[in-house]
């Protein structure tokens, strides 16, 4: 075999080599596999709005990688935080964006958006509210549903429990924070919230959009209905970012991998399957 005929040969098995390679690094897809042999524990924690994407998500990634165990605690957002930032959860999660105070030494993910319906009972004639109108609700100026077109009954106010991240969202964007009525019904979680506006014909609450169901009926804010294209189109203006969060020098691999997984596009398909609005 003459030496010219070993160089061509030689170039080819180089050349099939490294085609063989690149197939098989790359294909152009998002999807995450198990080929890189993820395992361990996460233990997750915060935002009960979040919930419904991040148990959905943790189900998809513990499906394609078995060796890890997923948990996650609805105990909102302000825990989230405080769980993030000692370390005893893996990653924390917030449903609205973090104080100063709050950031320390924590690196945000923002992997979705929510708008924040005003839902009342099914029976509730009332269909729309301007901002001002559920301001003037939740601060005790607005006290009968006659006031704003309804029946002549008192308005049952029902809010979250101090440290929800919906709360404070709320509370901010419709500018009545530390000013809520002072009898108001609180209720600890979004579940809780729908389930009591559910059972009174009389009641106003608010919840995450993943959360409105044929129980409740979701109030067009300022003429706006609150649905996720309108967040998506900012016309309806309740709305904020749902957030993970973790401490880089207490992070582990696994918890990484599954953060990378909710940003492709399989895991934003995931959010946008159970209410979320994709930030992709």
């Amino acid at each position: 075999m003459s030496k010219s005929f070993k160089k061509v040969l030689v170039s080819l098995l180089v050349g099939a080599t490294v085609l063989t390679l690149a197939g098989c690094g790359s294909s152009g897809s998002t999807t995450a596999t198990t080929s890189d042999a993820i395992s361990g524990e996460i233990n997750g924690g915060g935002s009960t709005s979040v919930l419904k994407v991040i148990d959905a998500a943790g189900s998809e990634f513990t499906a394609l990688n078995p060796e890890v165990k997923f948990t996650y605690s609805g105990t909102g957002s302000s825990d989230g935080i405080k769980g993030a930032t000692a370390g005893t959860y893996s990653f924390g999660c917030a449903s609205r964006d973090l104080k100063t105070e709050e950031k320390g030494s924590l690196t945000e993910l923002v992997f979705a958006f929510d708008g924040i319906a005003v839902v009342v009972n099914p029976a509730n004639t009332v269909t729309n509210l301007t901002t001002e109108q559920v301001q003037k609700i939740y601060m005790g100026e607005i006290t009968n549903w006659s006031e704003v077109g309804g029946a002549d009954a008192p308005i049952v106010v029902v809010s979250r429990e101090d440290g929800s991240g919906t709360r404070g969202a709320f509370e901010e964007m419709v500018k009545f924070e530390e000013k809520l009525k002072p009898d108001a019904t609180i209720k600890e979680g979004n579940g809780n919230v729908q389930s009591t506006v559910a059972g009174n014909e009389n009641s106003i609450g608010y919840v995450s959009l993943t959360f409105v169901d044929k129980t409740v009926k979701a109030i067009d804010i300022d003429g706006v209905k609150a649905t996720v294209d309108n967040v998506k189109n900012k016309t309806y203006k309740i709305s904020r970012p749902f957030l993970a969060m973790y401490d880089k020098s207490k992070v582990d691999d696994a918890t990484l991998a599954f953060l990378d997984f909710l940003m492709t596009k399989d895991g934003q398909a995931i959010v946008e399957e159970h209410g979320g609005i994709s930030v992709l």
